[in-house]
């Protein structure tokens, strides 16, 4: 079975959510015998690869503007998997749903994963939420089968758009931990081992790092210091405006990062931080607590269905919440956590998702 992908800027090592998603199940998926190509956005790629741990990888002259990039993205992509001869497109998050039909009417099956209700991001204007909820409308009318990422979204869109039929819950995952230690590049940074907070994730405003940096301050814990890992997609005046802030409070921004020198981050943090207003189901979540990482996270129901307990929470938006639990956090002796991951194991997802392809056959 041909499945071409699309809906992510592309693979490997591309900053976001739903790229990281397709990093770790597609080749995964390719394992298990399946013809996999991924469709990526030419203006993110900086490598010249066509194919990339049994992934073949097909590059798309995407406009690189943030209103508009997604659609016509997925629209050439749809295109091209027809000429490829593919038996399935594989459309990642509701704006590249808007393309759900063409697909259909040339000839295609569907399989749409809803990474969450994207026009609830503050980042977007009216007319641009309102492009999103109807690619979520046509996605889930439209669609072979729903994949959805949390009980919250299978919920959401039964309620919404009557959808039960051909839905399949299969969560984000989560690779084992790659424990290790990049003394070079903590120098470089400023930091040692155990005596930084981190926080990790593109910058856009429901992310809520200027609540982060706004509590962090406040605590001023001696000795810690505050990490964050990421930046924006596109410059603008919140990104701007934030690491400005950053820049003020003395916070550590490292960029986007990768390999060794995010897994020693995550390595060595005395806890992870993920203050968001909307999440779907954070992989920088599952990722932290892979490696055993106290957390501090908002109550919205995304990071609710993870099961944390109690005191992991604190009221999204309530940055005095925020401090105390940071301070608590910072004060007390160096932990480590085993949670229970066995539900986000990305080789277990791979099969799952094996198995909703097989029922298109």
């Amino acid at each position: 079975m041909k499945i071409v992908v699309t809906g992510t800027r592309g693979i490997p090592s591309i900053m976001g959510g739903v790229e990281t998603h397709c990093e770790e199940l597609f080749p995964r998926v390719a394992a298990l015998g399946y013809d996999v190509t991924v469709m990526r956005r030419s203006s993110y790629v900086a490598d010249s690869m066509t194919e990339w741990n049994g992934v073949k990888l097909v590059d798309i002259p995407t406009p690189r503007k943030k209103a508009f990039e997604a659609i016509v993205h997925t629209v050439r992509a749809v295109i091209a998997a027809r000429r490829l001869g593919a038996d399935v497109v594989h459309i990642h998050a509701i704006g590249p749903a808007l393309v759900t039909p063409l697909a259909r009417l040339l000839g295609m099956k569907v399989v749409f994963t809803h990474h969450g209700p994207d026009y609830n991001r503050d980042k977007w204007g009216t007319a641009a939420k309102m492009m999103l909820r109807l690619g979520e409308k046509l996605g889930c009318r439209f669609a072979n089968r729903v994949i959805v990422i949390s009980d919250v979204i299978r919920n959401l869109i039964a309620a919404k758009h009557g959808r039960t039929q051909g839905v399949s819950l299969i969560y984000n995952g989560v690779p084992a931990p790659d424990k290790c230690h990049f003394h070079d590049y903590f120098s470089e940074l400023g930091i040692t081992e155990g005596n930084y907070v981190l926080g990790m994730s593109r910058f856009v405003p429901e992310k809520n790092l200027h609540h982060l940096i706004k509590a962090f301050s406040r605590v001023k814990p001696d000795g810690v210091k505050l990490v964050i890992a990421g930046d924006s997609d596109f410059p603008d005046e919140y990104s701007e405006g934030l690491k400005q802030l950053a820049r003020d409070n003395g916070v550590v921004l490292t960029g986007f990062v990768k390999g060794r020198k995010l897994h020693s981050l995550l390595t060595n943090a005395r806890c992870f931080v993920l203050p968001s207003s909307h999440e779907g189901l954070p992989i920088a979540l599952l990722e932290a607590m892979s490696y055993g990482l106290p957390v501090i996270v908002s109550d919205i129901p995304a990071n609710l269905e993870v099961g944390l307990s109690e005191e992991y929470y604190f009221p999204v938006g309530d940055v005095d919440a925020l401090a105390s639990r940071l301070s608590v956090l910072c004060e007390a002796p160096l932990a480590r956590i085993d949670y229970d991951m066995a539900k986000y194991d990305w080789n277990h997802i791979a099969k799952e998702v094996s198995d909703v392809y097989r029922s298109l056959q």
